[in-house]
């Protein structure tokens, strides 16, 4: 179907355009021949841009345009050629299609919920045909919150940051968002057999070295208490300055 070239994106372009043959169903019968026609093309171009195998490109052109706007020292984008206005029109439908991590914590985990078991039920589908599961579609092995960081860290938030630098400052509170939502992601992680391990071995060196710390100050300071008394006031201070307050000081 469609020669295999953004399917999913070309099918919801064809069943919209179908619609709108229905009666009372074309929003746009009061335009011109020339405003329909050109409105298409900027429906077709905008929506085959949210095909996920075309996002690095869009990333590239999108820094580019950044970059541009930074040279001229304006900080104003001069859109007036249809290239430039459909690249900034297909980045921001690509910025709402990858808009879930950028909303509020309660709404994006629910939505993420959704997603998630979407995915989930399509393995589940793929199993039982004795399919390849597809990434991130195995219930038993995928994990929600590192998809999740993994998805913020490489997709979403290079997207946004770009975005931000676009159109600054209007879009910083929404990369704030983004920000805390991945942290909190992030602590919901759970330990792996080896990171427990290994987190409960620096607890314990931890508890250690605080033990021989403590033992160290009560020799530190009887060592200090035997130079007073022994009257060597001199050579005990430089020692004891130069040795022990360094010892102290990095511990």
């Amino acid at each position: 179907m469609y020669n295999d070239e953004s399917v999913l994106e070309n099918h919801h372009l064809a069943v919209a355009f179908k619609l709108q043959q229905q009666p009372g169903c074309n929003i746009f019968e009061n335009l011109s021949s020339k405003q329909r026609h050109t409105l298409r093309k900027m429906t077709i171009d905008m929506v085959l841009a949210t095909d996920m195998s075309k996002h690095m490109s869009l990333l590239a052109d999108l820094k580019t345009m950044v970059e541009t706007k930074k040279v001229t020292g304006s900080g104003v984008l001069l859109l007036d050629n249809y290239t430039d206005r459909i690249q900034v029109l297909q980045n921001m439908v690509h910025c709402s299609d990858l808009s879930n991590p950028t909303k509020p914590l309660e709404l994006y985990s629910e939505w993420t919920r959704r997603i998630m078991e979407e995915f989930f039920q399509q393995g589940d589908r793929e199993r039982e045909q004795g399919l390849d599961i597809s990434p991130m579609c195995d219930r038993h092995i995928a994990t929600i919150e590192k998809s999740q960081v993994g998805f913020i860290d490489y997709i979403v938030h290079p997207l946004w940051e770009t975005w931000a630098d676009l159109v600054h400052p209007d879009a910083q509170s929404i990369l704030d968002q983004l920000e805390e939502n991945r942290d909190w992601y992030q602590s919901q992680i759970p330990l792996s057999p080896m990171a427990m391990l290994q987190h409960s071995r620096e607890e314990t060196n931890n508890n250690s070295d605080r033990g021989v710390r403590k033992s160290t100050d009560v020799k530190f300071q009887f060592d200090m208490t035997l130079e007073e008394e022994e009257d060597n006031l001199r050579e005990g201070e430089n020692r004891y300055e130069n040795g022990v307050l360094g010892c102290t000081r990095n511990a």
